[in-house]
């Protein structure tokens, strides 16, 4: 059974900084692209960054590019979004989704992602 579990979430001040990371189980984590989403109260989930299964390309929404940063651990089988100059807008629930199939790209509106987890919040205050 496919799990992915995030973690790392809370509470910062405008312009600070927090990890977040994903662990994951129930599927071979090197051979699968993986994802961070985030959904603001309000609004629908968005995209905020994709990484492919060898960690060699990434991709970031318009809004984080330069700020966060996606990595994976493929012998951990962890995922991570390094998340720096954080802004009141950044303020969400975040999730950590996994591909559908071996080597699926996940795309900005969610094409592609197989799994998803339950979320963790990140509140940033002005």
């Amino acid at each position: 059974q496919v799990q992915v579990v995030e973690s790392g979430g809370g509470l910062v001040q405008a312009g600070g900084s927090l990890r977040l990371s994903c662990t994951t189980s129930g599927f071979t984590f090197r051979l699968y692209d993986m994802g961070w989403f985030r959904q603001a109260p309000g609004n629908e989930r968005e995209f905020v960054a994709s990484i492919n299964r060898s960690g060699t390309t990434t991709n970031y929404a318009d809004s984080v590019k330069g700020r966060f940063t996606i990595s994976r651990d493929n012998v951990k089988n962890t995922l991570n979004l390094q998340m720096n100059g954080l802004k009141p807008e950044d303020t969400a629930i975040y999730f950590c989704a996994a591909g559908k199939t071996i080597a699926t790209a996940i795309g900005p509106e969610g094409q592609g992602v197989g799994s998803w987890g339950q979320g963790t919040q990140v509140t940033v205050s002005s």
